[in-house]
């Protein structure tokens, strides 16, 4: 499994641009949390989730401001 994941993780960090996601801190922390309570090392995912959830919300709720101007 770990070898897995140090395959995959430099693959990503050249697949993805620099984060400026708004929010993607806070969601990340709040995904964390999750993940630890969830189980032994399952934190680092559910800051990925966290981030990326708490993003996507951001992204649509932009998107819907725009339609509206």
């Amino acid at each position: 499994m770990r070898f897995v994941a140090l395959a995959v993780l430099p693959l990503t960090m050249l697949a993805t641009s620099p984060a400026s996601a708004k929010g993607c801190i806070r969601g990340a922390a709040a995904g964390a949390v999750a993940g630890h309570m969830v189980g032994k090392g399952h934190a680092m995912l559910g800051a990925m989730a966290g981030c990326a959830a708490i993003h996507h919300h951001y992204a649509k709720q932009a998107r819907a401001q725009t339609v509206r101007k």
